[in-house]
């Protein structure tokens, strides 16, 4: 360990030297240890490492932000406090992020938004991420931009998941168009991982009152509605996804939105939210039970159509 220990301070220190090359070569060997030894991330972060790494994140070389991004990241997965208590670590991601279509290259701008989801896992640090708008704007101009990698789309959707777990996040995820580039995605785009993804965001977008206009303004209930539609082919991930967001939509919105789902869950969306009843996941079939209760009001008329077994399920 001390022979381990030696040989990462020595290449900590070659972070700050004035020739490029041993830069160069220093990060990436840190990339490599950093990947392949976990006990070796404590080791590195220990030494002084990320405050390097983040500014390299700012350098004008394709190489060296890849191997400082993809070293942040292996160090988020065992060392996240460190990360997280770096002072400039949060703004030279975000940075990363919002150079995406020019000076961040495509490898970089991923593993920073993959060290995003890494850091959210842990609820303390959402609320500090959700703080930093550059972050979010930054991770939905990602999705709205046509040519953006579908890599880095997936790891900005994880990011954006991550972030709307904290609800007081939610106002500003919506504020920052977030509701318009989701409901592009998942009409548009036609890879199932990617609107799985986008859906579970919608999901948590939807658990606050400032999404039901935004909502409204891309008839995003009738879309909703419309992947629960067996005729679809939906996967079951997407249709739980979309009875979290029609739940969270009738819980949280206005009268008017519990209108709309109603009316929308009496149609053609009633088959597919009682399929994830039957099938589902356990969190997903409750909120399956939960939302068909609260689009039959009371008046029996939808639940009658089901199964008495599923109607008695808890939610």
């Amino acid at each position: 360990m001390d022979v381990k220990r030696r040989t990462i301070r020595s290449l900590v220190s070659k972070l700050s030297s004035v020739s490029e090359q041993t830069r160069s070569e220093a990060l990436s060997e840190l990339r490599l240890i950093s990947k392949h030894d976990t006990e070796s991330r404590p080791l590195i972060a220990d030494a002084g490492a990320v405050p390097f790494l983040a500014e390299t994140l700012l350098s004008a070389s394709h190489g060296a932000q890849d191997d400082a991004a993809a070293t942040i990241l292996n160090l988020s997965i065992s060392c996240r406090h460190f990360l997280i208590s770096t002072r400039g670590l949060l703004d030279a991601l975000a940075h990363s992020l919002r150079h995406h279509h020019s000076s961040s290259s495509p490898g970089a701008v991923q593993s920073s938004a993959a060290t995003l989801h890494s850091l959210l896992v842990v609820d303390d640090y959402r609320p500090i991420v959700g703080s930093k708008r550059d972050i979010i704007y930054s991770l939905v101009d990602i999705l709205k931009t046509p040519n953006s990698p579908p890599r880095s789309v997936k790891d900005s959707l994880k990011a954006l998941f991550g972030i709307s777990l904290y609800p007081l996040n939610r106002p500003s995820v919506v504020d920052l168009g977030a509701v318009p580039a989701l409901f592009s995605l998942v009409v548009k785009d036609g890879r199932v991982g990617i609107v799985e993804d986008a859906t579970a965001v919608v999901a948590q977008l939807a658990g606050c009152e400032e999404s039901e206009d935004a909502f409204r303004k891309l008839s995003g209930t009738g879309v909703l509605a419309d992947l629960l539609d067996p005729a679809t082919g939906s996967s079951l991930r997407t249709k739980e996804n979309a009875v979290a967001a029609l739940l969270n939509l009738g819980r949280c919105g206005g009268e008017r939105a519990v209108k709309e789902v109603r009316e929308l869950g009496m149609g053609r969306a009633a088959e597919g939210i009682a399929e994830v009843a039957e099938t589902g996941s356990a969190k997903g079939s409750d909120k399956a039970v939960a939302l068909l209760k609260m689009i039959d009001g009371g008046t029996g008329l939808l639940l009658s159509r089901f199964d008495s077994n599923l109607l008695n399920h808890s939610s």
